[in-house]
């Protein structure tokens, strides 16, 4: 059976900082794209990042850039997710996924940036 564990959102001022982790198991995460998704108060789910399944290639939303940075830990079944200069368009309950539509994902972890 397939668990992606997300973990590590919080309520952070603008400008903080947050690392989000999602822990799987139940399918050869080292051989796996593994993506971050989210999806804001009210909005459609929305592709964050992509990471290759050796760490070598990212990608990233256009919003993001600069700001975010995927990591992968093939060792531990973990992928990560650095978030600087954080934004409070930035709320959202964020997850990992197996596919970029989030349609195999984990239950979420909630990301509220506010004053």
């Amino acid at each position: 059976e397939v668990q992606l564990v997300e973990s590590g959102g919080a309520l952070v001022q603008p400008g903080g900082s947050l690392r989000l982790s999602c822990a799987a198991s139940g399918f050869a995460f080292s051989r796996n794209v593994m993506y971050w998704v989210r999806q804001a108060p009210g909005k459609r789910l929305e592709w964050v990042s992509t990471i290759n399944n050796l760490g070598t290639y990212t990608n990233y939303v256009d919003s993001v850039k600069g700001r975010f940075t995927i990591s992968r830990d093939n060792a531990k079944n973990t992928v990560y997710l650095q978030m600087n200069s954080l934004k409070t368009e930035d709320t959202a309950t964020y997850y990992c996924a197996r596919d970029a539509s989030g349609n195999v994902r984990g239950s979420g972890t909630l990301v509220t940036v506010s004053p």
